[in-house]
């Protein structure tokens, strides 16, 4: 049995989600007016989840936070480059340099069912192999102009299927898709 990957992201309303320099400055300070305890579903995508694939410049992000978000869960770091882990989380961190299809592959016969792609480039790498089933994308209203984009140049069209939408009373809209 393969896996479902997922996407749960969010970008500026010009499609970013990091500025060029990879700060996500802009969405702390709109996260900031979230109604307290508000975490746009990402509890409940996060629970099935058996293991999460990032990018390098994703996980360093993610090491500045200051409480590691995955618990327990299997990540893989995706970089050509040395990922230095932190000994606390070589437990369950992994740096590859593996393609899309043979990490998948391997998730797979670990027996993960669920796995959470994160990452602007692993993101277009999922989706360029063919390996991501959905997509929660959070829209902030904000317009960064330039920065890092969620979606660069592909191959071919990957057709996606509305499943919802829905609009925060903080401006924020979720929009959620399965892809054909």
């Amino acid at each position: 049995m393969g896996i479902r990957a997922s996407v749960f992201v969010a970008t500026s309303l010009d499609g970013f989600i990091a500025r060029k320099n990879g700060s996500i400055d802009w969405l702390l300070a709109a996260s900031g007016k979230a109604p307290e305890g508000e975490d746009f579903g990402y509890a409940e995508f996060m629970d099935p989840v058996d293991a999460v694939v990032m990018g390098r410049r994703t996980f360093e992000q993610v090491l500045a936070f200051p409480k590691w978000p995955y618990g327990e869960k299997s990540v893989i770091v995706c970089s050509r480059k040395f990922v230095d882990i932190p000994s606390m989380l070589r437990d369950r961190v992994i740096g590859s340099d593996d393609e899309p299809a043979v990490i998948a592959k391997k998730l797979a016969m670990t027996g993960a069912r669920r796995v959470y792609i994160d990452g602007g480039i692993t993101i277009q790498r999922f989706l360029e192999a063919g390996l991501i089933n959905d997509l929660v994308i959070t829209v902030i209203p904000v317009i960064l102009g330039e920065g890092r984009p969620l979606f660069g140049p592909m191959g071919r069209d990957v057709k996606l299927e509305l499943e919802s939408a829905k609009p925060y009373k903080c401006g924020f809209v979720q929009l959620k898709y399965g892809l054909k």
